[in-house]
């Protein structure tokens, strides 16, 4: 329970490290943000509320004890990861190793953290 625990911290961390960095770009480079936007083909009017739900996300994963709105969590950063990983791969910018290194972090967090509510080893 101790690894496990230990791997959960890690990768949970990890992972907040690059959704705080992520949601800080959303936030006060706006404008670089924007253009990342407008050539993956996404609006750019959603820079500013996804980077509020990358935080509450974040909020819920760590301080939240609520299990189903921790599963929200999960799921709507795994769908922001796995259209980050397409947009990115369909425009051949290089970009998609990122959102692939986000996808195996929140798959180690998610699991370790299911081991841990459950009481496994």
């Amino acid at each position: 329970m101790k690894t496990t625990k230990i791997i959960y911290y890690i990768s949970t961390a990890l992972l907040s490290v690059i959704m705080l960095f992520s949601a800080g770009m959303y936030l006060f480079n706006y404008e670089t943000v924007s253009g990342f936007f407008t050539n993956l083909g996404y609006p750019t009017y959603i820079i500013y509320p996804l980077a509020i739900a990358k935080i509450l996300g974040l909020i819920a994963i760590w301080f939240i004890n609520s299990k189903s709105l921790k599963e929200w969590a999960y799921a709507g950063f795994f769908f922001d990861f796995v259209l980050a990983f397409f947009a990115h791969y369909m425009v051949k910018d290089g970009g998609y190793m990122s959102a692939l290194v986000a996808i195996i972090l929140l798959a180690i967090s998610y699991i370790t953290y299911k081991k841990i509510a459950n009481g496994q080893r």
